[in-house]
């Protein structure tokens, strides 16, 4: 496969070592020695990018020019000789440090450890948005704080987290299947051990020191044993919130169908999980947990809700409920519900002041049905109260009340017969 100004491009069959060798032509080394030529090797776990910068046939080659080269797999991963300029191999660049020529014919030598490559040619890079891009990062503000980010926990390791965590909760429904149950003592250890592993880098991360000093790993280790320690009663009060999936769902066949296909259940069971971290004030990650539970079921619980037993919410979708919020037992949600904020107070400059109750109160024995929104810290929804489908409530409602509004506008009337040729979708009011 040919590149613009490039006499050969030899791609070996995979081997241990990929070798491609690029010959530059004098012509292309005349006429494009300004310009850049950039060529890709790419294999499934390696991506390389290389660009001629500035190098023409007998002239000297530049101090410290760079021929970019990196790797997602292997940092070091070039030597360059080109005639009398040498090469040295650095984390991430091949820097050319002495001055030598760069006659027709030479030759460019990159090995990899990896076999198998594709060399494709790329147009050059000029106007492709990289340097706008790049120019972006170096601003200040914003989402710029790149030094910062790195410290920051893991959402993919959170996110496996959360699936491992869902299998202790549920083994054998959740997770790899339990070939015996004489195997769940072994397969419950091993689960927790991984956890340990997994969760300790994220949480000194999330403590803001990673590698750790001696203070982050030890408070790192005091949240993870007591999070271990808050499972088994956690795991009881989810017995609790499937209880009344099936009491509250006549769909219902079994428990079973709750655990394998309720993503209700999913979105509780991790927002009890990730409250108790909350509660702990370990930044991000109850905050990263619920989201993972988010983006899978369509239901916005934050991990500061306080929720009480026998929790179900029918259906799921849409449904938010805020930061503040109080639910007591036997809470029922549908499909919809909004449990939020009405308004924010503001400090002197204009700007929202966090904290307070700003979300409402649900006491025991409540239901809400679909598409009702019921905001403000000072709100409190009566035990026992029944609040209807599509209802907007801003003002508390004392016990056993039933709120709903009233149909005032909708009327039913008889279809006039359709006219031949009309369609199903026409209306002949």
């Amino acid at each position: 496969m040919a590149l613009p100004g490039v006499n050969s491009v030899i791609v070996p069959l995979p081997s241990v070592v990929v070798v491609v060798e690029v010959v530059v032509s004098e012509t292309w080394a005349h006429a494009n020695g300004a310009a850049a030529a950039t060529a890709m090797l790419s294999s499934s776990f390696f991506i390389f990018w290389l660009s001629f910068f500035g190098l023409r046939a007998g002239a000297p080659c530049p101090v410290e020019t760079e021929i970019a080269g990196c790797s997602n797999y292997h940092k070091s991963i070039a030597t360059l000789p080109i005639d009398g300029c040498v090469t040295s191999k650095t984390k991430s660049y091949i820097s050319l440090n002495k001055s030598g020529t760069v006659p027709s014919g030479a030759t460019f030598r990159f090995p990899s450890r990896l076999g198998g490559g594709i060399l494709s040619p790329m147009e050059p890079t000029m106007g492709d948005g990289a340097e706008e891009l790049l120019q972006t990062y170096t601003e200040d503000g914003g989402i710029n704080y790149l030094a910062a980010a790195a410290m920051l926990p893991s959402r993919s390791a959170i996110d496996d987290a959360c699936a491992e965590l869902m299998s202790l909760m549920f083994p054998g429904f959740r997770g790899e299947p339990l070939v015996d149950s004489s195997d769940l003592p072994e397969v419950t250890r091993s689960r927790l051990r991984r956890l340990q592993s997994r969760l300790k880098p994220e949480f000194c991360k999330s403590l803001g020191k990673y590698p750790p000093d001696a203070t982050v790993e030890k408070r790192a280790d005091e949240l993870l044993a007591g999070f271990f320690s808050q499972l088994p009663a956690l795991r009881k009060m989810l017995w609790t919130d499937i209880d009344a999936a099936y009491e509250g769902d006549p769909a219902a066949k079994s428990y079973e169908e709750i655990i394998l296909a309720y993503p209700a259940l999913e979105a509780i069971a991790i927002q009890r999980m990730a409250h108790e971290l909350y509660l702990q004030e370990l930044p991000l990650i109850p905050r990263i947990m619920t989201e993972w539970a988010h983006s899978r079921t369509g239901i916005d619980i934050h991990p500061g809700a306080k929720i009480g037993s026998h929790f179900f919410i029918d259906h799921g979708t849409g449904v938010v409920i805020g930061e503040t919020c109080e639910i007591g037992t036997r809470v029922k949600l549908y499909h919809g519900v909004t449990l939020g904020a009405r308004s924010f107070q503001k400090d002197e400059d204009g700007k929202i002041k966090k904290g307070g109750k700003r979300h409402p109160t649900v006491e025991d024995d409540v239901t809400i049905y679909p598409n009702s929104t019921v905001l403000g810290g000072e709100t409190v929804i009566g035990a026992r109260s029944t609040i209807g489908g599509n209802v907007f409530l801003v003002q508390s409602v004392p016990a056993d009340s039933l709120v709903s509004y009233e149909e005032t506008q909708l009327h039913i009337v008889q279809k006039r017969p359709r006219l031949r040729g009309q369609t199903n979708g026409s209306f002949n009011g």
